[in-house]
């Protein structure tokens, strides 16, 4: 359900991306230095998403260094990390621990079980310092589990449940831009699961698995319904992101909000088009 929350590369500079990609580096030491190889393997776009928005609304002093790596071995590289940076990594493990577990008892996916438990002791562990929203994150999923067993149609209702886990991870901590941050990271977190269930449509509807927009796939207008029903998530979630201070990393931000996120939606429907021009051709 991870990996939405991009860039859009092509209409970034040079030295913007180059920048974005340090924190998204930057992520990956935290989680090998206090997660081991597991914790980089759940490493995501999602929570560097997270990472530079809470860099640039709270400013904080950035490390940087230049490092190689098993990905990157031939040339050094540019990471900056910062408390945020060291928090998204933490957020990210637990997000995938649980995530893991919800796949195991949703589909008995063995590669999500084992997975799950070599995070399970780093990210229990976690709980000292997350526990209000670790707890956060289980009842939902838990709720979602639920729903989703129930095959629940109700498209605000499902991917509430995980707009609640993104809007508690977005809000860092109790001050002014708390209310706004848990808003944005609701709506998000909305945008991310019903996208994630219209990338998953054709899947779900081959193996019979659970999608909430299966009842609605048949509708002539179906591919315009979704895309106007994920602009409203986006809509809102913007309308919180426009309120915060925020001045450093701007138009990075900006470009993932609008236009990155929409990535994946248009890459689905230039296939749908080019498939429905292929048989029109037939």
């Amino acid at each position: 359900m991870f990996g939405y929350v991009v860039p859009n590369q092509s209409e970034l500079k040079m030295w913007e991306f180059d920048h974005y990609r340090s924190y998204y580096c930057g992520i990956c030491r935290e989680l090998k230095e206090h997660h081991g190889l597991s914790g980089q393997i759940t490493l995501s776009y999602d929570t560097t998403f997270l990472a530079l928005l809470l860099t640039s609304l709270y400013e904080p002093e950035d490390a940087k260094d230049l490092i190689r790596c098993a990905v990157h071995p031939a040339k050094k590289h540019p990471t900056s990390r910062n408390v945020y940076t060291a928090y998204a990594a933490d957020m990210n493990v637990i997000l995938s621990y649980y995530s893991c577990l919800d796949d195991w008892e949703d589909e008995k996916k063995t590669g999500r079980y084992a997975l799950a438990r070599l995070l399970q002791k780093k990210a229990l562990g976690l709980a000292d310092r997350y526990q209000d929203k670790m707890d956060v994150i289980k009842t939902n999923l838990d709720l979602l589990h639920q729903a989703e067993k129930a095959s629940e149609t109700d498209l605000d209702k499902v991917s509430g449940y995980f707009g609640e886990i993104m809007a508690e991870i977005f809000a860092y901590r109790k001050d002014e831009w708390e209310a706004t941050l848990r808003r944005m990271g609701f709506y998000l977190g909305k945008f991310i699961y019903l996208m994630d269930a219209y990338d998953d449509l054709e899947k779900d509807k081959k193996s019979g698995s659970y999608n909430p927009l299966l009842s609605r796939a048949d509708h002539a207008d179906f591919d315009e319904k979704c895309k106007e029903l994920l602009t409203m998530m986006m809509a809102e979630c913007c309308r919180s992101f426009e309120v915060l201070p925020i001045l450093e990393n701007l138009d990075i931000l900006r470009n993932i909000l609008y236009s990155g996120v929409w990535s994946r939606f248009n890459a689905i429907t230039e296939e749908k088009t080019g498939k429905k021009g292929r048989e029109d051709n037939v």
